[in-house]
């Protein structure tokens, strides 16, 4: 690639700005890179959900007037609608939240109900950092600007916590926005995140001034969703979302955990690639292994950093599909500064700017050949192949750019999804023991595989389109579960069934009692003179409980007693002179049996 004069003197400062820090006597920078604010910094303990909001989404045909008998009969109140994904935002009593969502995930009108979760930002603070901007050599970003620094007829969404609009690098990009936490225009970065986001996908370059993005020429749609923390409920995500797709986004990136999982966000994601778009989303920075599957309507990324290697915090897992930088990224920052900033709230958007030069170089493409093409395209890490820390591969939008700038439009020959369902278990059933979750798929052409999940945990793949997965109910504690079947065709189209949800109730069987009891004859005492009458004392006891005791006397039975520790009469005006003896039984309910010691007297 060739730099003009304003990039050569760009980069000679990027070059040198740590030892000019350092001679500041003799050397102008160029500009002034600020420690980055706190990118992510969210409180330790935020709130799992919004307490008082249910998102519900009614099956397909249900009687509008039903679902608002529904919302009657259960306390609560349609707040508002996602009118393309037919999603009801719904408010009740924070109380009666749990008890609602229960009730109405029994109803055959509803589809799916889930709370209006919190999702934690995905970046990781970093302290300040100078120096080059390592990444866009890495991802061959040269090569593809040779191709196209992005157009201006594509629009990249950042849903995040606004943006810094008057920001250097990013004013000149901006395109109208909206704040979807407080449901207005003022889309001004409350956090600093969203703003850190923006540069990395798309600062301006070639203008003297700061850092360079991926995608430096394409715009950027500021939609607020989260707090001033950082965390959004996911019905802001998939109103900004649905929303963007409706005004001409073509990339939208969530920088936020666990979004590809959630069913709400999955249906705008879907609709979003509906309208030709690409859905990037962090894998999130908790350094785990997530067993959800990946998701075809999103690009999952995890981060590596300079040396190509994974970065040790970022998560794994079956979701991933490609992997980016996301240590030390160089961006911007609040209040005009530039910073940097590790997480893979930087990977996800550096994939949605890589999306948008894609894009850029073939408009006509859909969404879902962009997101292969990334994907065909990304340097292969780890094992050959895809895997699960590197996805396809880590991002090389070079080859992205001149794969899609050749390419012909992939016509929609199969773009029906399968229909699954599952038939057994009932909705709303209580199971126990082991279990057949028994699923049905059909597909205009044809099933090739359907999976079969427990809270989102994979329970078993068949290539049978109707299909039996056993499931062991008592490997789990005793509580709700959902069961979902996702069925694929040879399109790669997945259908999602309607969730099933069930109680578990397995009745837990105590061990047997093998433990006998213990007696003791504690008088008369060993060698003791027997009266004419005698009390014969007995304590019995038991892990359980005793149910009987019987005193024998020269080896008969003499008397017995339902009470473990017991006073018995021994009668001895009839026996000879001499040597008699005593010894105590004690019994439990499970049938163990005890004895005392053998005492004996004298008459």
């Amino acid at each position: 690639m060739t730099f003009t004069s304003k990039e050569k003197s760009k980069k000679a400062s990027l070059a040198s700005s740590v030892s000019a820090l350092a001679l500041t006597v003799c050397v102008t920078v160029v500009f002034y890179l600020a420690p980055l604010t706190r990118v992510t910094a969210a409180p330790s303990d935020p709130p799992e959900h919004a307490p008082d909001r249910l998102l519900v989404k009614p099956k397909a045909g249900a009687r509008e007037s039903s679902v608002h008998a529904l919302f009657s009969k259960y306390g609560a109140k349609q707040k508002e609608i996602i009118h393309q994904i037919d999603l009801r935002v719904v408010t009740v009593k924070p109380e009666k939240l749990q008890q609602t969502m229960e009730r109405l995930r029994r109803s055959k009108h509803i589809e799916f109900v889930e709370p209006d979760w919190v999702l934690a930002p995905a970046a990781v603070p970093t302290d300040p950092y100078y120096g080059y901007e390592w990444h866009l050599p890495k991802i061959n970003a040269p090569s593809a600007w040779d191709v196209t620094t992005g157009t201006s007829a594509v629009t990249i969404a950042i849903l995040d916590s606004g943006v810094d609009v008057s920001h250097p690098d990013l004013a000149p990009l901006m395109v109208p926005g909206w704040n979807y936490f407080d449901n207005n225009a003022n889309i001004t970065d409350v956090n600093g995140h969203g703003t850190s986001v923006a540069g990395a996908a798309a600062a301006a370059a070639n203008n003297g001034t700061g850092v360079a993005g991926v995608a430096w020429n394409c715009r950027l749609m500021p939609l607020r969703v989260s707090d001033t923390n950082g965390y959004g409920n996911n019905s802001a995500i998939a109103s900004a979302l649905t929303w963007a797709a409706d005004h001409g986004a073509r990339v939208a990136n969530l920088s936020f955990s666990g979004v590809a999982k959630l069913p709400t966000i999955i249906s705008a994601a879907q609709y979003f690639q509906s309208k030709g778009g690409v859905v990037t989303a962090s894998a999130g920075n908790a350094g785990t292994f997530d067993t959800s599957p990946t998701n075809p309507y999103f690009l999952v990324v995890s981060a590596t950093d300079a040396n190509d290697v994974l970065a040790s915090w970022s998560n794994t897992g079956s979701n991933i599909d490609l992997s980016a930088p996301g240590v030390n990224i160089m961006t911007t920052a609040e209040g005009g500064s530039y910073g940097s900033g590790s997480g893979t709230s930087f990977s996800a958007p550096i994939v949605a700017g890589a999306a948008a030069l894609a894009i850029s170089a073939n408009p006509t493409l859909p969404g879902t050949q962009i997101q292969s093409i990334l994907k065909q395209t990304a340097d292969d890490l780890g094992s050959t192949g895809w895997d699960t820390s590197y996805g396809a591969g880590r991002l090389n939008v070079g080859n992205a750019v001149a794969l899609a700038a050749s390419s012909t439009p992939i016509p929609p020959t199969d773009g029906t999804a399968p229909v699954a369902n599952i038939t057994a278990p009932a909705n709303s059933s209580t199971v126990s023991g082991t279990v057949t979750v028994s699923v049905t798929a059909t597909d205009d052409v044809r099933v090739t595989s359907v999976d079969c999940y427990v809270n989102s945990t994979l329970l078993g793949t068949t290539t049978n389109a109707v299909a039996g997965f056993p499931w062991n109910t008592t490997a789990y504690a005793n509580g709700s579960y959902t069961l979902q079947a996702r069925a694929h065709d040879v399109a790669g189209n997945v259908g999602l069934s309607p969730l099933v949800n069930v109680s578990v109730l397995n009745v837990v069987t105590p061990p047997a009692d093998t433990i006998a009891p213990t007696v003791v004859i504690t008088s008369p005492v060993e060698g003791a003179t027997l009266g004419r009458s005698v009390k014969v004392s007995v304590a019995a006891a038991d892990n359980v409980g005793v149910t009987r005791v019987d005193l024998y006397t020269d080896g008969k039975l003499y008397a017995s007693s339902t009470t473990a520790t017991t006073v018995f009469t021994w009668n001895t005006s009839k026996l000879t002179k001499g040597t008699h003896t005593l010894r105590a039984w004690a019994y439990d309910a499970a049938g163990n049996v005890g004895s005392s010691a053998l005492v004996s007297v004298k008459k």
